[in-house]
């Protein structure tokens, strides 16, 4: 299965995977388990680090660098991915989460998530 984590499962994956079922975290280590990152999610937890509302074990290019080697794929956002938004319905307010639904859509990924909103959506979870 291809998999998108969203933001807070990716930080959890990264440096506090107790946060994650046991379930999920024998999951995401299946060698069938494909793990995608968007880079929104990349630049999502930037921001919150430079204001202060997120603290990091280590500088996201560390964690950037060495999940690279670990076998997550980082996500790109295209133009079809952009697109994809003026299709949605304004059930999720935030932008990160809206560009990663659209992602998961347009890419045909499960997304992985504990945010409840995502289910408006119709698009395939995975409840962390």
């Amino acid at each position: 299965m291809k998999v998108l984590l969203d933001t807070n499962a990716f930080i959890w994956w990264d440096s506090q995977p107790q946060q994650l079922s046991n379930e999920i975290v024998e999951f995401l280590l299946e060698p069938d388990t494909v793990k995608f990152v968007s880079v929104v999610s990349l630049w999502e937890i930037q921001i919150k680090s430079k204001l202060g509302k997120l603290t990091l074990n280590q500088p996201l290019e560390k964690i950037y660098h060495s999940q690279s080697q670990n076998g997550i794929s980082f996500l790109a956002v295209n133009p079809s991915h952009v697109l994809r938004l003026g299709v949605l319905p304004l059930h999720h307010k935030d932008p990160f989460d809206r560009l990663l639904i659209a992602q998961a859509m347009t890419e045909g990924l499960t997304i992985l998530t504990r945010d409840k909103i995502f289910n408006l959506y119709g698009v395939p979870l995975l409840s962390i």
